[in-house]
């Protein structure tokens, strides 16, 4: 699908952004090593309104590397958005033209990533500290496509450097579609918790929707994220492991002004059995299990199995066995059963 970035009065609509809806929008966080295919296209299945790829290095996705191409797939996604991170305008500018080629609907542009070894250089947050600089990748991006290009950023750098409106305001007039902002400093990385108030002042600052992220780990957060910042819609992230339905189960409700309803035991069990089935599929047996086992271990939390079972899926080497357990950990009442 090719959608022209020149987005004319969808633009103008506070309820979507090129081809994204928004009235009631809950997204899917681009988490490096955890939203795989698999995880995208259960959130995607159940109703997320947009999932984000893992952040695809640019250069190493041109040079052809196969962890960044793996990274960027989205087969089975409804709508596929890819996430690049890098530095050189020019490189990045490719990059989103052979994804929006393979198939990508929305390319968004990392500058949030507070990783040292992204930050390091001189990529993902650290571009807040260099406003023209990030600006010309923008530009670049926006130029190479015709898919609507998104920005992720964080408030800024550290307290005295909060300036993700001015980056916003920038992004905007390079020709973005959207913003999305986690609401803490790069110096804060995870701790404390996300200001969503703050996210605020980006809303003011420019008149394409915003996005507002960070510690979203229920309906009730949601709400109030959206309260706080007058952002448009909500990202959420490790709410989401072990639970990628939850992100369209809150669409729902924030659109319907509803209760949270989660699908039905069934159909969670179902959509874990093919997140590893796909992890095993695209990195071989043994690489794809050891993989999953971040995600093993959260779906049989959060489907309240015993603990010997959710010690055992983590630990074991067999593939088949871990399917097994995991269909076990769904298991009535609650997935409470002996190993």
């Amino acid at each position: 699908m090719i959608i022209a970035h020149n987005l004319g009065s969808a633009a103008a609509s506070p309820s979507r952004a090129g081809p994204i809806g928004l009235d009631g929008g809950a997204m899917l966080a681009p988490m490096s090593g955890v939203s795989d295919l698999g995880m995208r296209r259960a959130a995607s299945r159940f109703g997320a309104t947009l999932v984000f790829s893992e952040m695809v290095a640019s250069e190493s996705f041109l040079e052809g590397d196969g962890e960044s191409r793996l990274r960027a797939e989205g087969d089975g996604v409804a709508l596929h958005a890819v996430q690049l991170v890098g530095r050189e305008p020019a490189a990045m500018g490719e990059a989103a033209r052979r994804v929006e080629g393979a198939g990508a609907g929305v390319i968004d542009i990392n500058m949030g990533c507070p990783a040292r070894r992204v930050a390091g250089g001189l990529a993902g947050c650290a571009l807040m500290r260099d406003l023209d600089h990030a600006s010309r990748i923008i530009e670049s991006v926006v130029a190479a496509v015709r898919a609507p290009v998104t920005v992720k950023m964080r408030l800024g750098w550290d307290e005295d450097e909060r300036n993700a409106a001015r980056l916003a305001h920038r992004a905007e007039q390079g020709g973005a579609a959207m913003i999305t902002v986690h609401g803490r400093t790069r110096r804060q990385f995870y701790d404390g918790r996300a200001d969503w108030r703050a996210v605020g002042e980006v809303v003011a600052e420019v008149g394409i929707p915003v996005v507002v992220n960070g510690d979203c780990r229920s309906l009730e957060d949601a709400r109030a994220m959206l309260a706080a910042s007058g952002a448009r819609a909500v990202m959420i992230g490790r709410a989401a492991i072990g639970a990628p339905w939850i992100v369209g189960a809150i669409a729902r409700a924030l659109q319907s002004g509803a209760t949270l309803s989660e699908p039905p035991l069934g159909e969670r069990r179902e959509a874990a059995l093919s997140h590893l089935d796909s992890l095993l599929a695209a990195m071989g047996r043994r690489a794809g299990l050891r993989h999953a086992r971040k995600h093993l271990a959260a779906y049989a939390e959060k489907a309240g199995a015993a603990l010997a079972i959710r010690s055992a899926l983590v630990t074991s080497e067999d593939a088949d066995v871990a399917m097994g357990l995991l269909a076990r950990a769904f298991e009535t009442p609650r997935g409470r059963v002996a190993a």
